[in-house]
This record gives structure tokens, C-alpha cells and sequence, in this order.
């Protein structure tokens, strides 16, 4: 009898600390729009595994992100509008997160939690930025904001490049799911985010088949503009995807930890090509609904009802606050949040919710949503109870609701933008002159840091750096570039550099030049010290113009392989000074191609 008592106290014991200490698993999608869920009425498509999640869990009906992916990212790690930490583009160091902000990870690392994530980052590459710096434990995949290799991708794996081998969805839901038998004895906090349908239109050959030859018949809400390729590829993306989820979900049952997991899927602006979206104006890049209203499903079998759905209005900046509420873990900043605590909202528990707003913002548009209303980036009101397709302005009828929100819209700008660097204005930093970028986004202005003993790998891409003379990078999209067109003395490459330590440091750089072109001689330097190597063996790859669904949009680059080119070891000293790359001696053609420079901290 004593026996069974205290069995079944340590059972009791064990079940409340697992009620205490929930598990939690997300996934974020990249560029998916609302309609692309067979939950949310998409014929065309069958997502059954993330449908799952809301049948067995909760609809936010209302939920609200941004219309491009660097900033939503930036609004979920720390529930604060992303104009506060300093994340104002996608490229060009733009997408970085400033280091004063603390994130959703931190909280659940210090609250003794495994944390991971597997996928797309864009919110920062070199330490202290990267995401094993902002509260996880381990990461795989890409700190960039786009990938263009879906198939076979070089990925990071926790600040080094590895090959990999399979679609890249694919791949990175097996990291995950690694990272969740590993940790499966305690409490984890496992993020997801995917890489898909972001272009390039690259789905697996087995997805494709089946939409290739499919009659589109729910068709964009501005039909003309719509590519029926694009959208058959989009959904077969999705269907990778839903199936990647699936796997997910189905670890958890054979681990028997899904009942005490929270599970949370959303996806990171609109639809990223004119497509099927419920009639809502907008896609990504927009502030109209279309734009950023995204689908939201949170399961925890434990403790959230099943079916239930949450009307009111609702964004990725709650989703911190509502998280480390559920699970019972503590904040680790005291920055002020401008998100808020969906968990009573989620359990039906009774509650005083008053209308709120939310705002969103992309290229200086700024729009506001309330419960009933949304005046758009042009001053004009809607009824999105009455107009959800944003068609008839009612500013005439309603002249006091149209004005009171677009006093709060100027407040709004006046305490986000206020004395900011705007993204496309010149800025100094240490006599450095940022110029405007390939992609029409200056580069900001904060220098790259560099030298931090815990984490000596820094990876300097393209994309971070600034062509000078005739050099430019490979495609208009900085994310995914390389710097080609190297073909003179005057041309250069030049990375702003902030050295935390002073050291030596190991160069690589990641180049294929031709095998006639082979031999130049190039220097890089960083104030008084520099190193100089040949540029050999020639390599000069093929493009990987197979791996393609659908043809790759001019603005992104082809991709190719490159390889290292050991060039020594430089002394480089504590302070801001650029870091150039140039060429003494060109005996063909060009120079060659480059990827990234990487710099290793030796001693």
C-alpha cells in the first residue's frame, strides 16, 4: 500500500512539473500568405498536418505580422515593434536586431530549457547578432534572409559551413528532430523556421508532379497579375512543408511529449506572389491586409480547448509575452512591450479585453488596424468587418474614427522614426561613407563585430560587404549574392569592420575565378596590416541551373560552387577600421568571384 501511495505521488509530482515546464515547438513560414491553408478555405491545397494544429488547438482569426520577413522575426523574438531594435530592411545588415534587445529564447535558456533552431534566422550573421548569441543553445541553417540553393545547400551548423544532401526543408526538420530526441528528457524550446515558398520556385520533384498540370480555379484578388506557375509551385512548397510539420508532430506522439508541447505555427508576411488570399488587398510588401495577416494555430493538448477560435485582433509581437505565460517562464528584459498576453484570450478564461491597435510599417508606409477598422498607408478608412476586401473608404462617414487614428499613425512614426537613419540616406560611421546598395537599401551603418573568443568564426558575405570601381554583386537581391565583374586594379571590396580583440586571424575566401585567369595577386588589408596570396588553383564551376522549378527571377542570383582559398593569417587590432579586399596584380581577364571572406581567431 505505501508502495502504491508513493507511486503515485512521484506521479503526480512528475506530471505537475511537466505541466510546469511545457515543451514548445515553432514553426514560422516564409513568405506563405493566409490563403494558403486548406483550413483557411484553400481548395487547391491540402495542408492536413498544420490544419491539425488549429482542429486540435486555437485560431487567432485576426493575427497580424509585417509585410516583409527580417522585421516579423525581430517583433517575435522580443515582443517590441521592430523599428525599436533597430531592424529596419532585410539586407545589407538592415535585418540585424540590436544587441540591447532581449529575446523569447533567452527567456526559456535561462529558464533552464534545450533550445535550438533550425532554418532561416535574418536577424543578424556575425556574434554577437547570431542566434547562438540571442539564446540558443545550438543552430543549423542560415542567418541570411535568402537562401538560393534549395537542393544539396552549403548551411551553418553552429558558425561553420557544412554540405548537405536533400531539400533543404527537409533537411532542416531533421535537425530538428535530432534536437528533439536528444533533449527529450527535459524541457525544450525547438523553432523552425522554414525556408519556404520563399523563391526561388524550387520545389521537390514529387511535390511538383502533382500541381504542375492542376487547373488554378481560386484565383488572385488581382487576377491579371497573377502567375498560375508561381502559385502551382507556391502550394506544392506548401505541401513540403505540411509534410515536414507532420513529421514533427508525429516524434512528439512516438515520444509521447505531444500532449505537454505547445505547438505554434504562423508564417512571416503575406503571399509573396499574387495568389489566392481570401479576396484580401495586399501582398507581401504591402501594409494592406493581404499583406500582413497571416494564419495562426497554437495546440497544447494540455491545457489549450480544441477548436476554439480567438476573434480579437492579435500579432506576432504577443507572441513572447503569451508563450513565457503559458510555460510559466520569466521575461529577461525590462525593456517595455508593446505585445500583450493572449493566454486568457487562448484559455477562455474571463477577461477585460479593450480594442487595441497594431501597427504596420515597410518602405514608410504605415498602417494601423483596430478591432473594426484599418486606415491604410493613403489616410483611407475601412470597415474590415463590413469591407474585408478594403474596397470602399468611409472616411466621409466616419470623419472621427478616420482622424483619431491617423493621429495615432503620426504618434506612432514620430516614436519609432525620430531622429533614425533613414534606409535610404547616406550615414558616417568613423569616416566610412555607406553607399546605397545594389538593392536600392543603404548598408547600415553599425559595423560588423569581429573577434570573440567563444565564437571565432566571423563570416563576412557579399551581401555585408560594399562593391567599389566596377565590381557588383551577382544579382540586385544582396541576401544571396556574390561579388563578380573583378577586373581591375581600382576595384575593391570593402567590409566595416568593429575587431573586439585584437589577434591573429586566419583568412579564407570562398571564390571561383577560371582556370585561364588563374594567378593574380590580392591584397587584403585593415589599416596598417595586410596579407597578400595568389588567387589558385583556377576553379571555375558550372551553374546550378537544373535545380530550378520554375525559372529563377532575374533579381537572384544563380548559384555555383565555390571553394576556399586559404589566403594566411592577419594581425588585425581592437577598433573600427574597413577591411578592404583588392587586387595587385591581374595577369587575365578577372580576378575572381567571391562568395565571403571568413576570418578565424587564432590566439
Amino acid at each position: 500500500m505505501r508502495y502504491h501511495c508513493l507511486a503515485a505521488l512521484l506521479l503526480v509530482i512528475h506530471y505537475s512539473n511537466a505541466m510546469a515546464q511545457p515543451n514548445v515547438v515553432i514553426f514560422l513560414a516564409d513568405d506563405a500568405g493566409w490563403g494558403d491553408y486548406s483550413q483557411n478555405g484553400n481548395t487547391q491545397v491540402c495542408t492536413s498536418h498544420i490544419d491539425a494544429i488549429a482542429r486540435e488547438g486555437v485560431t487567432l482569426s485576426r493575427f497580424f505580422v509585417c509585410p516583409v520577413c527580417a522585421p516579423t522575426r525581430a517583433e517575435f523574438l522580443t515582443a517590441r515593434y521592430h523599428p525599436r531594435g533597430g531592424v529596419r530592411g532585410v539586407s545589407n545588415g538592415l535585418e540585424r536586431l540590436d544587441l540591447d534587445e532581449r529575446t523569447i529564447a533567452e527567456a526559456f535558456q535561462r529558464a533552464g530549457y534545450a533550445t535550438g533552431a533550425f532554418g532561416k534566422w535574418h536577424n543578424g550573421s556575425q556574434w554577437p547578432y547570431h542566434p547562438m548569441a540571442r539564446g540558443f543553445d545550438e543552430y543549423f541553417g542560415y542567418t541570411s534572409g535568402h537562401w538560393g540553393q534549395y537542393v544539396d545547400p552549403p548551411l551553418e551548423e553552429s558558425g561553420r559551413m557544412v554540405r548537405t544532401h536533400g531539400y533543404i526543408v527537409d533537411i532542416c526538420t531533421d535537425r530538428a528532430l535530432n534536437f528533439i530526441d536528444r533533449n527529450k528528457s527535459k524541457p525544450f524550446f525547438c523553432y523552425i523556421p522554414f525556408t519556404t515558398p520563399h523563391s526561388p520556385w524550387a520545389a521537390p520533384e514529387q511535390d511538383w508532379r502533382r500541381f504542375k498540370d492542376k487547373p488554378i480555379t481560386q484565383r488572385a484578388t488581382l487576377a491579371d497579375q497573377e502567375n498560375l506557375d508561381e502559385t502551382r509551385c507556391a502550394l506544392a512548397m506548401l505541401e513540403n512543408q505540411d509534410a515536414n510539420v507532420g513529421r514533427v508532430l508525429a516524434k512528439l506522439d512516438e515520444l509521447k511529449l505531444a500532449e505537454d508541447t505547445i505547438v505554434l505555427y504562423f508564417s512571416d508576411n503575406g503571399p509573396n506572389s499574387w495568389r489566392w488570399n481570401g479576396g484580401m488587398k495586399g501582398r507581401k510588401g504591402s501594409t494592406d491586409e493581404g499583406g500582413v495577416r497571416s494564419t495562426c494555430f497554437l495546440r497544447w493538448p494540455a491545457k489549450l480547448p480544441a477548436d476554439h477560435t480567438v476573434h480579437q485582433i492579435a500579432g506576432a509581437i504577443d507572441l513572447l509575452p503569451t508563450l513565457t505565460s503559458l510555460a510559466g517562464v520569466s521575461r529577461v528584459s525590462d525593456k517595455p512591450l508593446d505585445g500583450r498576453d493572449l493566454s486568457p484570450l487562448l484559455l477562455k478564461q474571463p477577461t477585460d479585453w479593450p480594442d487595441r491597435m497594431i501597427f504596420s510599417t515597410w518602405a514608410g508606409s504605415i498602417s494601423v488596424r483596430s478591432q473594426q477598422f484599418r486606415l491604410d498607408d493613403q489616410g483611407q478608412l475601412f470597415d474590415m468587418l463590413a469591407d474585408p476586401e478594403q474596397k470602399t473608404p468611409i472616411n466621409e462617414r466616419e470623419p472621427g474614427i478616420a482622424a483619431r487614428l491617423q493621429a495615432a499613425v503620426n504618434a506612432w512614426r514620430q516614436e519609432m522614426f525620430a531622429g533614425a537613419c533613414q534606409t535610404d540616406a547616406l550615414a558616417t560611421t568613423n569616416g566610412h561613407q555607406e553607399r546605397t546598395a545594389a538593392s536600392g537599401n543603404a548598408v547600415d551603418p553599425r559595423p560588423i563585430p569581429v573577434g570573440y573568443r567563444e565564437f571565432p568564426i566571423t563570416m563576412l558575405p557579399a551581401r555585408d560587404g560594399e562593391p567599389e570601381g566596377a565590381v557588383r554583386r551577382s544579382s540586385s537581391a544582396p541576401n544571396c549574392s556574390y561579388f563578380v565583374n573583378w577586373t581591375s586594379k581600382d576595384d575593391r571590396m570593402v567590409w566595416l569592420l568593429d575587431v573586439h580583440a585584437t589577434g591573429r586571424y586566419e583568412v579564407a575566401i570562398d571564390y571561383t575565378c577560371p582556370e585561364t585567369d588563374a594567378g593574380s595577386l590580392v591584397e587584403l588589408s585593415f589599416r596598417d596590416k595586410r596579407i597578400t596570396g595568389r588567387v589558385s588553383p583556377g576553379w571555375n564551376p558550372p551553374l546550378f541551373t537544373n535545380q530550378d522549378t520554375l525559372p529563377r527571377p532575374p533579381a537572384e542570383s544563380q548559384m555555383k560552387e565555390f571553394r576556399p582559398l586559404k589566403l594566411g593569417v592577419i594581425i588585425l587590432e581592437k577598433g573600427q577600421a574597413p577591411l578592404t579586399l583588392r587586387a595587385l596584380e591581374i595577369p587575365g581577364e578577372s580576378v575572381m568571384d567571391v562568395r565571403r571572406v571568413t576570418l578565424t581567431l587564432l590566439d
